[in-house]
């Protein structure tokens, strides 16, 4: 991590857990800093990610996540026909759109968690192989699950940038600040 996360005020759950999740959500938008659309899009591992693509999965992923907790459905579903086109960006998208829409749903998570009356309130899971029959996850794991999710895509984010042009995350955090790193 290259960027610290204030501590709460005191029994601040809430506020420390949505902090955290910033602070992933950090890591990634600042891996297209500085970049073409074209470099963001481009693949430059093995694998088929791009940075562009990254940012717009764990966008609609935190989507995907919100829409359960909320019990609503969700508008950006992807079936498997559209599956791949939640990894890169489509004709008409842009990494400013994905940036724009991934606020209005870090805004609607951060309106959910302090809305619910309790961490512990929770929303049933949907049927899938991987979840158990009946499941149920509370809003605690829910902000929990976040920070794995995101964070998990944010070292790919970082490996992905440094493929590129070599820029490390504290180069990134530095070039957000309007500083310079190392130099």
């Amino acid at each position: 991590m290259v960027t610290h996360v204030p501590a709460e005020a005191h029994g601040d759950e809430r506020g420390a857990l949505l902090a955290f999740v910033e602070a992933q959500r950090g890591a990634i938008r600042r891996s297209v800093l500085g970049l073409t659309e074209e470099q963001a899009a481009s693949r430059p591992s093995a694998g088929e990610l791009s940075l562009s693509g990254l940012l717009k999965h764990v966008a609609e992923t935190e989507l995907n996540w919100l829409r359960m907790a909320q019990q609503r459905p969700n508008e950006k579903q992807r079936t498997e026909d559209t599956w791949g086109d939640g990894f890169r960006l489509v004709e008409g998208e842009s990494i400013e759109d994905i940036l724009v829409f991934w606020d209005s749903v870090a805004g609607e998570t951060t309106e959910l968690i302090h809305s619910v009356p309790s961490l512990n309130d929770t929303f049933p899971l949907p049927e899938a192989p991987w979840f158990p029959p009946e499941g149920r996850v509370s809003m605690r794991w829910l902000m929990l699950h976040l920070v794995e999710e995101i964070g998990r895509h944010a070292g790919h984010a970082d490996i992905l940038r440094e493929s590129l042009d070599g820029k490390t995350a504290f180069e990134l955090v530095a070039l957000e600040r309007g500083e310079s790193w190392g130099g």
